[in-house]
């Protein structure tokens, strides 16, 4: 959809003056619609004779309307829309009824966007007032469009975000004084021990004497939080002033505290959900150690070889979990995972005079926690496996990983540049534990594939093992008796 100054200048003889004054005042268009329960519709001349351009169209948050199809960019001959002449014509506010479907009629409310004494725009608010049935309405048209006209100067948009169904609206005239309440901010009230709002002082002890906290959010000056009454609210305040004097006070009230509570239970479980990983964490670093005490002991070569593959599997497990503690998050960086694999299988390698170089190519990977175990193990597999039998008889080598977002799945790169595959790999019975729990949990938990094979570019040598993860991973009940 093209934005308001490009249709003005294709379609309009407004000035760039002109068009900036409309471009400010879009600024509040969602915020008035809001105010005035109301569908804001703002028409401007078009070029060709005896038709208007619909620049701008709103429809409110805060009460529900029928959908009617998008309409801006159109251009309306001035015959169809008489009110909207009429306040083109003569510059004065205009009331009247169309038919909004058939056999349904709606209030219609114009008011002209002046520069000078030229009218250069009207505002129309479509307006369902049978079903509105809101004391005092005219209170809330008469502040839409005062904000509408405090809005011909640069604003602060955030100030005038969109009001919710939920939020309460109080008004007061120049000297404070409230002279209209909507349902909302009298429950609020309500519950304050506040019986009557309206002829109050916006700032009567009446009304403050239950406040317990007041903080005012930083860069927001107009806005505060407030503890009432075992109540939290965000009270955003919008003074529109002309020539320095204060002419109304515009108060928005939302009550926050379900949401505030809700924040503090999340925050409360993401802390216990992290010492829960740290523990877990600390407990497979300290069986862990144990298995290295036994491996100590053990005369068997064979016997440190296992047990030293077990500690490196159960590492790999801790790694994330001391991620997940650290992070506050449940899902993974797979690259930051398998740096501290590289690291493990670096410092855990029974030779220390060789050296391991490590790569990481292609895209960060995030991946949700249910499935970081599986993945952690998967790529401490591949790592031992190469460092087992990729580089025999050198001295240096290289390992790393690439991965490549795909539409469905994800797809990981293991590669090294070892010896390669022996020639009858594939005909080989599969004895590797490594390889087995390798392609049990690709193909089992994590409902992807997993190839092994040699680098052709390479004349047979260094090894790839390529994962195909899709992006939707299974559930771990799928499949269970």
């Amino acid at each position: 959809m093209e934005d308001i100054a490009s249709l003005c200048r294709k379609e309009t003889t407004l000035s760039v003056m002109q068009i900036s004054l409309l471009m400010r005042m879009s600024v509040v268009f969602p915020f008035v619609a809001d105010l005035a329960h109301g569908e804001l519709k703002v028409y401007v001349r078009a070029r060709q004779q005896d038709a208007f351009l619909l620049i701008a169209q709103e429809r409110p948050h805060t009460i529900y309307m029928p959908g009617k199809p998008e309409a801006v960019g159109r251009i309306v001959r001035s015959i169809e829309e008489p009110i909207v002449e009429d306040t083109f014509r003569t510059g004065r506010p205009g009331r009247g009824k169309r038919e909004w479907n058939y056999g349904s009629m709606i209030d219609m409310y114009t008011f002209g966007i002046h520069d000078g004494d030229k009218v250069i725009g009207v505002l129309n608010f479509e307006v369902d007032a049978d079903k509105l049935s809101i004391d005092g309405y005219l209170h809330l048209l008469e502040a839409a469009v005062m904000v509408l006209q405090y809005a011909r100067r640069s604003l602060d948009p955030e100030q005038f975000r969109p009001i919710t169904a939920s939020d309460g609206v109080l008004l007061t005239d120049a000297h404070s004084r409230i002279v209209f309440a909507d349902a909302a901010a009298q429950r609020i009230y309500r519950v304050l021990g506040v019986g009557s709002l309206r002829g109050c002082h916006l700032f009567d002890r009446q009304l403050t004497q239950h406040v317990m906290r007041e903080t005012v959010e930083r860069g927001r000056p107009w806005q505060k939080e407030i503890t009432a009454g075992g109540l939290i609210l965000i009270r955003r305040e919008i003074v529109i002033q002309e020539g320095g004097a204060t002419k109304m006070r515009l108060v928005i009230l939302s009550d926050v505290t379900d949401t505030r509570a809700k924040d503090k239970e999340i925050r409360i479980k993401s802390a216990v959900i992290q010492e829960i990983h740290h523990r877990v964490k600390n407990n497979l670093q300290t069986i862990a150690s144990l298995l290295r005490l036994q491996a100590r002991r053990s005369k068997s070569e064979d016997v440190k070889a296992a047990l030293q593959e077990s500690v490196n599997r159960i590492l790999s497990i801790s790694v994330v979990h001391e991620y997940l503690s650290q992070q506050g998050s449940e899902d993974i960086d797979v690259q930051e995972v398998m740096e501290h694999i590289f690291d493990l299988a670096a410092r855990n390698m029974t030779d220390r005079h060789f050296t391991i170089h490590t790569e990481f190519k292609g895209a960060r990977l995030i991946l949700p926690s249910k499935c970081a175990s599986s993945v952690a193990l998967v790529l401490n597999e591949l790592v031992l496996n190469a460092m087992e039998h990729a580089f025999l008889g050198r001295r240096e080598g290289l390992i790393g990983l690439a991965v490549k977002e795909g539409k469905d799945h994800w797809h990981l790169d293991f590669y090294d540049d070892g010896i390669g595959l022996p020639d009858d790999f594939a005909e080989r019975p599969r004895k590797s534990l490594g390889l087995s729990i390798v392609r049990t949990l690709v193909e089992g938990d994590l409902g992807g594939t997993f190839v092994l094979e040699n680098d052709e570019r390479r004349s047979g040598h260094g090894t790839h093992a390529r994962l195909k993860l899709p992006k939707a991973q299974p559930n771990p009940t799928d499949g269970a008796a």
